[in-house]
């Protein structure tokens, strides 16, 4: 029997140390908030992400009074750009959520289904996609999604 330790590699910074790009992605993910439709949990949820052609794509949380029927943000960004830009890949997400009384003061962190969407999205072009969670008391900027799914499910599993 063996134990494998996995080392986590997330940077905390302020919104004003990133690069201008990084900060606009973030706000455009910030503006997406507005677009969630979430009459039930209030919790709205926006997606920005940054294409290899650095096309940006939004996305906001859609819920449903049947709650498996909604849609996470980040998501419903990474299905739009793929169903009109399919041959360009994710290069950077920005997440940002809202929750009726002001943005989240710790960054949030996509869902584990999201985390393997994103997964699927790496492995699919061969690329890792940053990740930058705002948060009105700091950023988390992660380099791969695998920095926070440490053990992947991928096509390759299946063999």
């Amino acid at each position: 029997m063996k134990t494998i330790e996995f080392n986590l590699r997330i940077t905390f910074c302020l919104l004003e140390e990133l690069s201008e790009g990084d900060q606009a992605l973030l706000k455009q993910a910030m503006d997406a908030t507005r677009n969630s439709y979430s009459p039930y949990s209030r919790f709205a949820v926006g997606a920005a992400l940054r294409l290899a052609n650095n096309t940006i794509v939004q996305g906001a949380n859609q819920e449903n009074a049947a709650f498996p029927s909604g849609l996470c943000a980040e998501r419903a960004a990474i299905f739009a750009a793929q169903s009109v830009s399919p041959e360009q890949a994710i290069t950077d997400i920005a997440i940002a959520a809202h929750n009726g009384g002001g943005f989240t003061k710790q960054p949030i962190v996509p869902c584990g289904a999201c985390r393997q969407v994103i997964l699927e999205m790496e492995d699919r072009y061969q690329r890792p996609v940053r990740l930058l969670l705002y948060g009105t008391e700091g950023v988390y900027v992660i380099n791969s999604v695998k920095d926070i799914l440490p053990l992947q499910f991928v096509g390759d599993s299946m063999k």
